[in-house]
């Protein structure tokens, strides 16, 4: 999943980027609506999250004319701005959610993932494939009842992977997917994950490369 933060306030940004980051998803950054309006441009996002107040204008004026053009993309909300009246103004505006300054982090993160999962195709919050079962509000993964620690970045990988099970992923759509716009399309950052995650799942390996496109999780013996 990926996020695009729109923030003027430097430490404010880099510190919600990181929590954000570190729940394992890809975050892109912008400082004021002209790049948040270039980033929107060229990256399919999961979920925005603004300041409301911005010194290139007001963010719910921007998502209203997002709105309008036909954008769907879940909008966030972060202000100091309090009363009922900011609020109703922010949803009215197309604002999917509206969280007050000072927040706690925790509920930033978790207010975004259900965004992120509005935005995609609605699955079971248990998902099983293959003796695999990926519990998406826990975010543990089992196979074969056995627990297996994975990083953050691991299970977004197979996150990806497990939503179209037996199909083809590109590699391309997996960075996009994983990874913010620091990566390196030409790296092997997809390869080396690809590998870890291979070696946690175990034997018999249900993760095929298809060659010259990218992924596939497949049952175990199917090709």
């Amino acid at each position: 999943m990926r996020v695009l933060v729109v923030e003027d306030d430097n430490d404010l940004r880099y510190a919600v980027a990181a929590a954000l980051r570190g729940d394992g998803l890809a975050v892109d950054e912008a400082a004021d609506l002209p790049a948040a309006d270039e980033a929107l441009f060229v990256t399919e996002y999961d979920c925005v999250v603004l300041d409301r107040m911005l010194p290139s204008g007001d963010a719910a004026d921007y998502v209203h004319e997002l709105r309008r053009a036909g954008r769907t993309v879940p909008a966030l909300f972060l202000t100091a701005r309090d009363t009922v009246t900011d609020r109703c103004e922010g949803f009215a505006c197309g604002g999917d959610d509206y969280l007050v300054k000072p927040f706690a982090v925790p509920e930033l993160v978790a207010r975004v993932r259900c965004l992120c999962r509005r935005a995609g195709t609605v699955r079971p919050p248990v998902c099983r494939f293959a003796g695999l079962e990926i519990d998406s509000a826990r975010r543990q993964v089992r196979r074969e009842g056995v627990l297996l620690l994975l990083t953050s970045k691991e299970y977004a990988l197979l996150e990806v992977l497990a939503a179209r099970p037996d199909q083809a992923v590109p590699r391309a759509e997996l960075i996009e997917k994983c990874w913010d716009q620091m990566a390196e399309p030409n790296s092997n950052v997809v390869e080396v994950l690809v590998s870890q995650l291979r070696r946690k799942l175990g034997d018999p390996a249900l993760i095929h490369t298809v060659r010259g496109v990218g992924y596939r999780l497949t049952a175990a013996g199917a090709r």
